[in-house]
Order: structure tokens, then sequence, then C-alpha cells
């Protein structure tokens, strides 16, 4: 069996591998191209510098280069030369060497103890051969590229409405049996998921509509030859026609799936952390109403019975009885104190005057400082109907909500409805602001707020949005929705 032909680079023999594909590119492109190291020996010399010089390989590798070059080359080069072991920039410039009869483009740069030189004669044409293998070497350096990416490259028609999928990229990453073949736009349009359909399609329309944009760039999810889909992003560039406007774009679609994949990860990381700190948050101020019960039964009651004690010695001794009744009055009043002191710790933080009236406050605070106006109703629901944790929960949910508006909605009104039907309460929160693409929008640490708050019920969340439409959110909290204690729930999440 006869050996594989090798060629030599940096003073190896290197066998080729697939024809031209086995090479360097250095080995198909018409430069002469060589490296030296600090000592001037060459450790490599390609097959145009071959040709250009007339010196071979084998000839020069290994040896000073100022000796294989005395006669070709004149002595002021090795200052060039020399100055590019100092300097890291590139050096160009253009030579005539007189022993060779031809003017050179050369380029001498320093990278890792070594000078790199490529050359070209600017007089001398390219040969038809040297065209073709280097045709071939860097088409198979871009099959090489596009199969170890996960870019699916195309061309896409905006006026007959065909795209063009190129070398198989879709076939490898979804896998459509498709390769450098013309598929209809419509094809494409069944294969992004009905969700995202709208958008992306809406996107489409207004680069054709454009005559100044020139990148455009989707995610939406695609569905896959084996009907699963996968997150994927298109990023193109658009070409245009003076008269016709936008005809092509040229671009690439990414799977973007295990990016996603993180993505999600991290927003459910962030959610399960904000729970831990709920759950802290509640079970704290559980302990707290257990030392303000004991405090009451222990220390109050041994104060109320030595009231209680005077009171009785009161009605005993006439004389005694108006000294008596000022120590149980005494008493009485200390008692008094310490329970308005108790009460003010078990309000509610932000909530001190009760669900409805708090709100009310926040409101009518903000539209006296704000541009945006908002208006707050509560329909056939009674404050009593809800315990003090869950009309907390929905005082948080509002707060951030309220929040959100102010900061970024640009919104002229706003409004906030409580309503109750059977065992279920809707808070209802929107407004006429800017809007936005909920597909786009990234999850804040005050969106995580609310789902946390929510999502310690049997809770239900919605939102909607369209760019320019302004902004809905809606959740439903079943009021018996919790169904366990905080402490119970505390236990299972340890276990």
């Amino acid at each position: 069996m006869e050996a594989n032909p090798t060629y030599q680079y940096d003073g190896r023999n290197i066998p080729e591998r697939n024809g031209y594909f086995g090479k360097p590119v250095t080995e198909a492109i018409s430069n002469g191209f060589f490296t030296v190291d600090q000592n001037w020996t060459v450790k490599y010399w390609n097959k145009a510098a071959e040709k250009l010089v007339g010196i071979r390989s084998e000839d020069i590798l290994g040896k000073n280069l100022w000796k294989g070059f005395s006669k070709l080359i004149p002595s002021e080069f090795s200052q060039v030369f020399n100055h590019s072991f100092l300097k890291g920039a590139p050096n160009h410039f253009e030579e005539y060497l007189g022993k060779m009869g031809s003017w050179f483009d050369v380029i001498i740069y320093h990278c890792d103890d070594r000078v790199s030189v490529s050359f070209k004669s600017i007089v001398q044409p390219l040969k038809k051969e040297d065209l073709q293998q280097q045709l071939i070497v860097l088409n198979e350096l871009y099959r090489f590229v596009t199969e170890v990416t996960n870019d699916c490259l195309w061309e896409w028609d905006l006026l007959t409405k065909e795209i063009f999928w190129i070398d198989g990229g879709h076939k490898r990453v979804f896998g459509y049996r498709i390769e450098n073949a013309l598929i209809p736009q419509s094809f494409w349009e069944s294969r992004v998921h009905p969700g995202d359909r709208q958008r992306v399609l809406s996107g489409l329309n207004k680069i054709k509509m454009s005559k100044s944009v020139v990148d455009w760039e989707e995610e939406y999810r695609f569905k896959k030859a084996d009907g699963e889909y996968a997150f994927v992003q298109d990023r193109g560039h658009v070409i245009y026609d003076q008269e016709l406007g936008a005809t092509r774009m040229i671009g690439t679609t990414q799977d973007i799936s295990s990016r996603k994949l993180i993505e999600k990860q991290l927003i459910e990381e962030r959610l399960t952390k904000q729970k831990e700190i709920s759950y802290a948050v509640l079970t704290a101020q559980e302990n707290e109403r257990l030392d303000i019960g004991r405090e009451l039964n222990d220390n109050l009651n041994e104060v109320l019975s030595a009231a209680k004690l005077y009171i009785e010695l009161a009605k005993t001794d006439d004389s005694q009885k108006l000294e008596y009744l000022g120590k149980s009055s005494g008493y009485i009043m200390d008692v008094i104190e310490e329970i308005r002191s108790i009460s003010k710790k078990l309000r509610m933080p932000g909530m001190s005057m009760g669900l409805y009236d708090s709100i009310r406050f926040i409101v009518d605070k903000i539209n006296m400082v704000h541009s945006v106006k908002i208006d707050f109703q509560a329909n056939g629901i009674e404050e009593e109907d809800l315990d003090e944790t869950l009309q907390l929960d929905i005082f948080r949910i509002v707060q951030e909500l309220i929040s959100n508006i102010i900061k970024h909605s640009g919104a002229a009104g706003a409004m906030i409805n409580i309503t109750r039907k059977l065992n279920k309460i809707t808070l209802l929160v929107s407004d006429n602001g800017q809007g936005c693409d909920l597909s786009k929008v990234k999850i804040g640490m005050g969106t995580i707020n609310i789902l946390s708050h929510a999502e310690q019920y049997q809770s239900s969340v919605s939102k909607l949005s369209t760019p320019g439409n302004g902004y809905e959110f809606k959740v439903v909290l079943p009021i018996d929705g919790r169904q366990k204690t905080t402490s119970q729930v505390l236990s299972d999440y340890d276990d």
C-alpha cells in the first residue's frame, strides 16, 4: 500500500488528509509565507515561496535566513526584520528586488518569539491552477467551519418569498433532509411556533417596508423534523434595492435551546431563593407573635392580677380605699400602654391602616406627585374576609406593580381592581402606557417578588401586553389557597 503523501511544516513531515484539507491554508494561498526564529533559522517555507523565490523548502528549512537569501535580499532588509522582533505591530511595505526583477508586497509581523513573513509579487498574475487550488481549500475550510458550529446558513428572497438553505445546516441541527435547496417561505412559517408566529412575521413585515434597517434579529421557537421545538435565534443582513426596497437577506439560524434552558434554571433558582426569604420572614413573624403571646400571658396577667388584688382590698378597707384604687388604676394604665405597644408590633409593615386604606393612601400620594393617575376599586369583598397574611401579600403585589408602572410604563392612567367571585379573589392592575414585547422582557427582582407572593397560594398569574397597547397583570388568589401553615411548608422545604 502506498504511503500517504506528506508536506513539511515547522520542520516536521505532516501527512496529507482528504486532499488539500489536510494542509494548512498557507499551503494553498498564492502568497509566499515563511517563519524564522530569533536565530534567523527558517522554520517554515510554503510552496508559494518556492515558486516566487526559486528556493525549495528542503534547501532552506533549518538554515540561516540571511545565508539562504544572501544573493536575493538587500542587506537593509535585515533592519526591518530586526525591528519586527521588537515591535508587536505588523510592518507592511512594498520593495523592488532588482536581482529578481519584480516588485513585492511584504507583510512582516512578530508573534510567539518568531517572525512571520507573507509576500507576493505585485505584477505576477495568478495561474488558473492556483486559483482552483485556493477555491478548493477555502470551500473545504468553509464547510468545516459550518459543520462545527450550530449556525444554519440561509439566503432569503423577500420578493419571491423563497429561502435557500445552505450546506445542510438545517439538516444537521434540525433534522430536515434539505441541503442547498429552495424552500417556500410558507414552509418556514409553518415551522414557527404558533405563539411566536404573529410577532416574528410582524417584525419581518417591518423590515420589508423599511428602507433603512440593515440588520434583522429574532428569537422564537422552531419546530424540528421530529416534532419537538427548539429555541432559535435568527440574524440576517438586509440587502436593499433603490426602487424595490428590501429584496434579500443573508443570515444564520442558531439553536439556542441550551442557553434558554440555563436562563430558565437561573430564574427558577432566583424564585426559589426569593421563596426562602419569604418563608423566613413569615416564620420570623410567627415567632414574634408567639413571643408576644407569652408576654401577654406571663407579664400582663401578673400586672392585671395585682390590679385586681388592690380592687378587692379597696372593697374591704375603707381607710385605704383611695390608695388601693390609685395603685390599681396605675397598674391598669401600665397594661393599657403595654397593649398599645404590642398592637404596634402586630401591625403589618406598610399596612397600619388596613388593606384598602393602605392602597388608597399610596394611590392618593402618587396622584399628587406623579403625572400618572391611578384609580382604585374594590368590589364584592370585605377586608374581614381575608386573613392578615393574604392582605399583606396582596398589598405587596400592588406595591411592586405600582412601582413598575411609575418606572417603566410611561402611562397617563392606570387602574387597580380587586374583586371576589365565590372563594377566589382577582387582582387586576392595568395601565395605558407604552406596553412591551413580553417575549423580550427580562424578569427583574420586582416581578420575582410578585411571583414569590403569588406562589404561596394555589394561584394563577397572567400578563398581557404588546408594544403601544399598555400592560395588564392579573393574579387569581383562592382565599383558601394556602392549605399549610408556614412552619409546615418550611418543614416540607427542608425535607
